[in-house]
């Protein structure tokens, strides 16, 4: 069996090391959002049921998509990318849900939840910018725009 040869992209070993160590605490709380996200979904109740049954799936599908990009990146990385409930609770800066909230209480859960990835993703940046890593940082970016933007949307309707 060949052996690949060694990962030469211009960024060095132990800056990978960092940045895809960073992009595993953004997965893990990608990955408990999506998570919470999809069990709101399920179980929402009340007058605006319909409309946030609707908002739940647009948000958890898309966030389902972005775990892929990000896991992906990992392994671009040459790194192993994160996985299973036990380390992604230990990864993860996102609190579960205790029982099932109210409506209003899940919206403000994810504010807390979008926010808190936001935070995340801001904490990546500096080292994949000191690595010179462009793909992280634009996938950071893409990622960044999302959150802000649906933590915005949804804290709309707290107001």
């Amino acid at each position: 069996m060949t052996q690949a040869p060694p990962i030469d992209i211009g960024i060095a070993a132990e800056q990978r090391q960092q940045i895809a160590d960073g992009l595993g605490r953004v997965l893990a709380d990608s990955t408990v959002l999506y998570a919470k996200t999809h069990g709101f979904h399920w179980n929402v109740t009340g007058a605006m049921f319909n409309t946030l049954h609707l908002m739940f799936m647009e948000q958890y599908t898309e966030l389902w998509t972005a775990l892929d990009e990000i896991a992906e990146r990992i392994r671009a990385l040459g790194h192993i990318a994160p996985f299973g409930a036990a380390t992604y609770n230990g990864l993860s800066s996102i609190p579960e849900s205790q029982g099932v909230p109210a409506a209003m209480a899940m919206v403000r859960e994810l504010v807390e939840g979008h926010e808190a990835v936001a935070r995340t993703i801001r904490s990546v940046f500096a080292v994949a910018d000191a690595a010179g890593d462009q793909p992280t940082a634009d996938l950071l970016t893409q990622r960044l725009q999302i959150h802000e933007k649906t933590a915005w949307m949804l804290r709309s309707l707290l107001e």
